[in-house]
């Protein structure tokens, strides 16, 4: 036997419930709102394309972040975040909401300079979307999310982002079934399904707070 220490499951809350989530995959929906895609410059009749974070990068409500390396321009961008109780693979939209285990509001936190960086040399994004602590969740709350509802984000309680679930391009049913077109869903995966516009920068010591109507918010703090 291998004496490397098995590495720990991350998992995260469920609303209601002392039992946890497992955490296998985070898959991410880019350029989802239009209001979006334009404020970044970007065509917003795009097919919807997907990047990925590491399992681990998911942080609790409560919890106080070191101010990430690398980046002089960290963005926050509140979004749906959908969480697979079942898998599959060209799993039909009619048939979406069957594998839904629950919903919460999250933060994709992204390190814009990095990403900017890869776009004009034509490389990945991986180290401007996938570092640690880049997936901040809510607590999930069972069942199918609403199509609509209020979707915000305040930084030091200025109103940063300010939109509604009805503005997706791409409905969390569709997600799903293009994104088993590519890969294997299997329970434990999340979805982060895109942000509205407002997509700004934070600084250290700031506390950034995201929220969905009917769930619980994601409440996170920068240190010094």
């Amino acid at each position: 036997m291998s004496d490397v220490p098995a590495p720990t499951l991350t998992t995260t809350a469920i609303s209601g419930s002392s039992l946890r989530f497992p955490v296998r995959r985070i898959y991410c929906v880019g350029r989802n709102y239009a209001d979006h895609a334009r404020e970044l410059g970007n065509d917003p009749k795009d097919s919807p394309f997907f990047f990925c974070k590491p399992g681990d990068a998911v942080v609790a409500s409560g919890t106080r972040l070191a101010f990430p390396s690398r980046t002089s321009d960290l963005h926050h961008e509140v979004e749906l975040v959908v969480a697979l109780g079942g898998g599959g693979t060209h799993i039909a939209a009619a048939d979406a909401d069957a594998v839904i285990f629950g919903y919460a509001v999250g933060i994709d936190l992204t390190r814009r300079d990095l990403q900017a960086e890869a776009k004009k040399a034509g490389r990945p994004w991986d180290m401007a979307k996938g570092f640690d602590h880049s997936a901040p969740l809510g607590a999930l709350r069972k069942g199918v999310p609403p199509a609509a509802g209020a979707i915000s984000l305040t930084v030091d309680g200025e109103l940063r982002q300010n939109g509604n679930l009805e503005d997706m391009m791409w409905s969390v049913a569709e997600i799903i079934a293009a994104l088993s077109t590519y890969v294997a869903l299997a329970p434990g995966d999340l979805i982060f399904t895109g942000t509205p516009s407002g997509v700004g920068a934070i600084e250290r010591g700031q506390t950034v707070r995201g929220m969905i109507a009917g769930v619980e918010p994601i409440e996170i703090t920068f240190k010094e």
